[in-house]
């Protein structure tokens, strides 16, 4: 297949999958649906393989490194209830290694790379485009908090303290200064996708939870 014809299947099914969830969560069986998050999540993460892409050594570094961080700063946060707050995750993110999802580490990878992307889009550069993309990770973040106890994602003890928000700034920009000094760009249409779809996902269920 043709590589354009590949992308834009590959843009067909994030969206076919992200308003599907939406659809179903709302109005079907949001049981099963919300038990499949691991499934969309696992999606996401082999498009963006394939076509961001992760092409050569020092992209499949640069992602290695980003899962162990996001991992580790994970496990801090869950098992010492270091930087992010006292939280526990739930059992609709997949296999887990010391309670902390290995999804979540993937996560913390494809995030990294395609807000970069998303914020050179904006026509920025240098540091506001580190502090952008970290921003927007930031953000994302933000709107899966209000329902992460409903999707059985996670729960703090309590509110979500501002300290979640904090660190989760403070290691996305951590992540954005090594990407940026690597130098490793991809996709940007794609990337664009990738979070414009999880925003959208997100920011639906935050509105509706809040009227």
């Amino acid at each position: 297949m043709p590589k354009i014809q590949s992308q834009y299947l590959a843009i067909f099914v994030i969206w076919l999958f992200h308003i599907s969830g939406m659809i179903g969560i709302s109005f079907g069986d949001s049981e099963w649906f919300i038990g499949k998050s691991a499934l969309n999540l696992t999606v996401s993460l082999l498009i963006f393989l394939l076509m961001f892409p992760v092409n050569s050594l020092k992209k499949w570094l640069l992602f290695a490194v980003f899962f162990f961080v996001g991992m580790f700063s994970e496990w801090l946060g869950v098992n010492y209830g270091l930087l992010f707050g006292d939280y526990t995750y739930g059992s609709n993110l997949g296999p887990k290694i010391d309670g902390v999802p290995l999804i979540i580490g993937a996560f913390w990878g494809i995030l990294t790379f395609i807000t970069a992307e998303v914020a050179s889009l904006l026509g920025l550069k240098n540091w506001p485009k580190i502090f952008t993309a970290a921003l927007l990770m930031v953000g994302l973040d933000f709107l899966m908090e209000k329902n992460a106890p409903v999707f059985d994602f996670w729960e703090f003890e309590g509110p979500v303290p501002i300290d979640n928000y904090i660190a989760w700034f403070l290691i996305g920009l951590f992540l954005q200064i090594i990407l940026h000094y690597a130098k490793a760009g991809g996709n940007r249409l794609m990337s664009s996708h990738l979070y414009l779809a999880q925003l959208v996902f997100f920011l639906f269920f935050y509105v509706t939870a809040i009227i």
